[in-house]
């Protein structure tokens, strides 16, 4: 069985979609789909399809996120001792070896992925050159552009 990590706001934002899904998007297909049957045919019925296909897409959607939330493993980054150590949910800023330039970066799991928002997915390979290594050290990732050298500056458990 996979276990998902994710982090308490992860967890969250998967329950308060699961629950939109499930008291709005629901009821709002079922009516739709009562409407377009009262149209009469239903075989050349565009409405009547188009609101069974939404139907299907939401109660995979529900069925996946149940699925995730029974086999998630919540992790709160807060509470684990500050080791310098970059784990699952830690915030690290790293300066670029090159150009000095910083960024920083938040190890969450695949459903949390924003790269905008400079949250990055733990099996990315940023993530996975960085896990496990420690403040100061310097790790090399291999991106698609070529191999980018960084040094960790700091890791926080924010």
């Amino acid at each position: 069985m996979t276990k998902y990590p994710m982090t308490v706001a992860g967890e969250a934002t998967l329950r308060e979609e699961l629950d939109r899904l499930k008291r709005v998007e629901r009821p709002r297909i079922s009516q739709a789909i009562a409407e377009a049957r009262e149209h009469g045919d239903l075989k050349e019925n565009a409405e009547y399809h188009a609101a069974r296909e939404q139907q299907s897409f939401a109660e995979g959607r529900i069925l996946e996120i149940e699925g995730k939330l029974a086999n998630s493993q919540v992790i709160d980054v807060t509470t684990i001792a500050k080791t310098g150590k970059v784990i699952f949910g830690t915030t690290v800023d790293l300066i670029n070896t090159e150009t000095d330039e910083k960024v920083t970066y938040r190890i969450v799991g695949e459903d949390e992925a924003d790269v905008a928002a400079n949250l990055i997915s733990v099996v990315s390979p940023i993530a996975r050159a960085l896990v496990g290594k420690e403040e100061g050290d310097v790790v090399v990732v291999r991106a698609p552009g070529g191999d980018i050298e960084y040094e960790i500056d700091q890791v926080h458990h924010i």
